[in-house]
């Protein structure tokens, strides 16, 4: 599974890394990154749950 972050949208709240940093990371911008792409198959369920928790929907997947 594939995670993309709309940056545009993204605040650098950093709950996306707290429910799951295998997949995403606070960097330097304030901004957070995917760091694994596609997901690790046993951080997937970990991923979504970061995606519904963005207060701002920043996070997509295919």
């Amino acid at each position: 599974m594939k995670f993309k972050i709309d940056e545009d949208l993204c605040i650098g709240c950093g709950v996306c890394e707290s429910e799951c940093d295998a997949v995403f990371e606070m960097q330097d911008d304030a901004k957070a990154h995917i760091i694994a792409n596609p997901a690790p198959a046993d951080a997937e369920d970990d991923a979504l749950s970061a995606e519904e928790s963005c207060p701002v929907d920043a996070i997509s997947h295919e």
